[in-house]
């Protein structure tokens, strides 16, 4: 059995803060604003998954009203997602995301954030795509304002081995 989910996130810039995405410092002199570390692609990917398997999303999981989130490294929220997928008896077949930004440009960076998800979540950086994209300066986005993120993940079902 294979399922897919779908995520979105967006954050807005701020000053005082480093800016971290797919678990990646990024050089800029804003980061993004939130309760945790404010992973757009990550907080994406997490509620792929958990779409995936009809299980909620990231701020039902991990709400901005618990002070044990604060500042929390979204990759380690990610793996704790990633152990209730296999709890469930499913695993990853590919990941499809997509970072949306009008600056800084997110090209350089793309290689570490597919080793760290492909670490993180036990798959083949090949079966991790990633991509970046500007809004041509129209809206939040286009605007520097804001980053938003898209991701789409496909899961199967682990089929247990008849052992006679």
């Amino acid at each position: 059995m294979y399922r897919i989910g779908q995520g979105y996130d967006i954050h807005t810039l701020t000053s005082g803060r480093d800016l971290i995405i797919g678990g990646v410092k990024i050089t800029h002199e804003k980061g993004l604003m939130g309760h945790s570390d404010a992973d757009v692609l990550i907080h994406a990917i997490i509620d792929a998954l958990l779409g995936a398997l009809a299980m909620s999303d990231i701020g039902t999981l991990f709400p901005d009203t618990d002070n044990k989130y604060k500042n929390a490294d979204s990759t380690l929220l990610l793996k704790s997602v990633y152990e209730k997928i296999k709890e469930q008896n499913f695993e990853i077949v590919n990941l499809d995301s997509t970072i949306i930004a009008q600056e800084p440009k997110m090209m350089p960076y793309i290689p570490k954030m597919r080793e760290i998800l492909a670490n993180v979540l036990s798959i083949a950086p090949q079966n991790i795509s990633i991509k970046a994209k500007t809004n041509e300066k129209m809206d939040a986005v286009g605007q520097k304002l804001a980053i938003e993120a898209h991701s789409v993940v496909l899961v199967r079902k682990i089929q247990s081995a008849n052992i006679d």
